[in-house]
């Protein structure tokens, strides 16, 4: 199931928030509409934890995990990385990175099982990761782009990515990390995946700009529905509808 939101008007939702498969983040200060969409969706499956990482909001951005991990960058507070070990299931691990990339959520990718990173993130940060997140780690660019997290959205059954990246890149990063990729924009456009798209294994939450074809782009890859026939005419029935409005 893929749905809409909004945070305070911005439809770069992946900025201010991050999920995974054991749990959720959220910025703190949004509006009750905004964390109401993520209530209705994963309340009774997983935690939702509303908190700061380097007392702003960008949450999305700063720090990246798995259901095995968290990592957060050496400016998290100790008070915030407290909070987070309280809210946190026990079986998730969070550590502190000192890494100059230290927009973590940009530089590195992931889902369970593998993670793609920044060409040039340090030795140390990538053995940690590989340590915390429990994921094998390669270093790569998608469509050219350095900031791997930037320009894709991956889940344990499916990857987006950048709309420019080669069929050849596709193949390469699909036998990589062993689900399908499909090239790809959320937001109406947008080629930055990751800030537009959050997913885990059963739902996805993209900006509310994202179009009806967009979704069932989302839905096809991440497996979030069943793509039947009559899917794909609903599917088109509604692009056309938002084309007209």
């Amino acid at each position: 199931m893929a749905v809409r939101a909004q945070f305070e008007n911005n439809n770069e939702i992946g900025v201010f928030a991050m999920l995974t498969n054991s749990y959720c983040l959220v910025a703190i200060g949004g509006s009750e509409n905004f964390y109401s969409v993520f209530e209705a969706e994963l309340k009774d499956v997983i935690p939702i934890v509303h908190t700061s990482i380097a007392g702003t909001r960008i949450i999305g951005r700063l720090c990246v995990g798995n259901r095995h991990g968290l990592l957060v960058p050496s400016t998290t507070t100790d008070q915030e990385l407290q909070h987070l070990r309280n809210s946190l299931p026990d079986s998730v691990a969070i550590q502190r990175v000192e890494e100059r990339l230290s927009a973590l959520g940009n530089v590195i990718v992931c889902n369970d099982y593998v993670a793609l990173v920044h060409p040039d993130i340090d030795r140390e940060t990538e053995e940690i990761i590989a340590d915390v997140l429990k994921v094998e780690v390669f270093r790569q660019t998608i469509a050219d782009n350095v900031l791997v997290g930037s320009y894709c959205a991956l889940s344990n059954q499916g990857g987006l990515v950048h709309p420019h990246t080669s069929i050849q890149d596709q193949d390469e990063l699909s036998s990589l990390l062993q689900v399908p990729l499909v090239a790809g924009t959320v937001n109406r456009g947008s080629d930055v995946i990751g800030a537009g798209l959050l997913v885990n294994d059963w739902c996805a939450f993209a900006g509310l700009d994202t179009t009806a074809t967009e979704l069932s782009v989302i839905e096809g890859v991440f497996k979030l529905q069943d793509n039947g026939p009559s899917a794909i005419v609903e599917d088109m029935r509604d692009s056309l509808v938002d084309s007209m409005v």
